[in-house]
């Protein structure tokens, strides 16, 4: 038995996830000379993470940015914004996930009054 929102919510946490390799990534890279900043469009990324969970293909793009004299793009700035956005999409998505698994477990338990 598959439940829908079960679905939705594990791909938008594991669109979530790679996400937030793509940031520490550039973070990590943000000193090496041409490196660019990749981010994930969500909108796919989720679609692909629904489609196939197990395997999803790589979402990842350039993002725009300034590029430095090095040629590296990556702003530390930007990356500590996204990645606070990131943790508020993971934080919002367990909680609902969390919230509905607790309330469809009660659903499925026998009533101990017989009522």
């Amino acid at each position: 038995m598959q439940i829908g929102f079960l679905n939705f919510y594990g791909g938008v946490l594991g669109a979530a996830q790679d996400r937030a390799a793509l940031i520490a990534n550039n973070i990590a890279n943000a000193d090496t000379p041409g490196f660019k900043a990749k981010d994930v469009d969500f909108t796919k990324a989720i679609a692909s993470q629904m489609a196939n969970p197990n395997g999803a293909p790589d979402t990842s793009q350039y993002r725009a940015g300034t590029v430095g004299l090095d040629g590296n793009d990556v702003s530390l700035d930007t990356e500590r914004v996204e990645a606070a956005k990131n943790a508020e999409t993971m934080s919002a998505a367990s909680t609902f996930l969390h919230q509905s698994t607790a309330d469809l477990v009660m659903a499925l338990r026998p009533n101990p009054a017989g009522n």
